[in-house]
């Protein structure tokens, strides 16, 4: 029996066979394959702040994130904060973390804004379905191969690009997914971590932008008013394939 943690909701499995089957991960399996998927899960609700799993602990599940927002933080050995990632609702995080030798998380992470509900998947119910179902073996290779390479871009992007270039690409990269009215995932001093930019030259690029026309706006809302500048800032990051 699995224990359940504070809260945490021991509800049916099946709303999350349901969610399983329209990721594009598991779309198309067989439903035991699927209800395999699912056994040993819990959904889980987190307030803002509140932490999914700390970095070096034991990873025993995966998560599938239904509302609000996830970040992955590390924390330097001076006590800096890094945040390499925000993940939003639909988001598959820490499934490769289930495969790693050494069987711990690589990172923390927590709910940047509350709540954030979440199912925990087993990792142990995923390796059991990937020996038995090897399609879905293949389809994770492929996701992480993918991943892969796309960190490899980002490495040679933040290695070669100035912080002007860096910013336009997540400007215009949010654009792609919410129009020319942008919201930040994070807040501005996360945002500037994760760009590889100090804060202070995070404002200075955005109040510079303001005075040209290109944006307006504060904070984590911004309106993108003129997208041709940044786009062509941002034109080195595209890769061919």
């Amino acid at each position: 029996m699995i224990p359940i943690p504070p809260h945490s909701q021991p509800t049916s499995h099946a709303p999350l066979i349901e969610l399983l089957a329209q990721y594009p991960l598991f779309a198309g399996l067989p439903p035991e394959v699927l209800a395999r998927l699912a056994e040993g899960a819990w959904a889980q609700s987190l307030g803002a702040g509140e932490t999914a799993f700390h970095e070096g602990d034991s990873a025993t599940h995966y998560l599938l994130i239904v509302t609000g927002q996830l970040e992955m933080v590390r924390f330097s050995q001076e006590g800096d904060e890094h945040v390499f990632q925000s993940f939003g609702p639909g988001s598959l995080v820490a499934d490769a973390a289930m495969f790693m030798q050494h069987g711990r998380y690589p990172m923390s992470s927590r709910a940047s804004s509350g709540p954030l509900t979440i199912w925990r998947l087993s990792g142990a119910a995923l390796r059991a379905t990937c020996e038995n179902h090897p399609p879905l073996a293949m389809r994770l290779l492929q996701r992480f191969s993918l991943r892969l390479y796309h960190r490899v871009n980002e490495v040679e992007w933040l290695t070669s690009s100035t912080a002007q270039q860096r910013l336009a690409a997540y400007f215009i990269s949010l654009r792609k997914q919410q129009g020319d009215e942008l919201s930040f995932p994070q807040s501005q001093r996360h945002v500037a971590a994760q760009l590889g930019i100090r804060p202070e030259t995070l404002n200075r690029l955005l109040a510079d932008w303001q005075s040209r026309g290109w944006i307006t706006g504060s904070r984590r809302k911004w309106q993108l008013c003129e997208a041709e500048p940044l786009e062509r800032m941002a034109e080195g990051k595209a890769r061919p394939f």
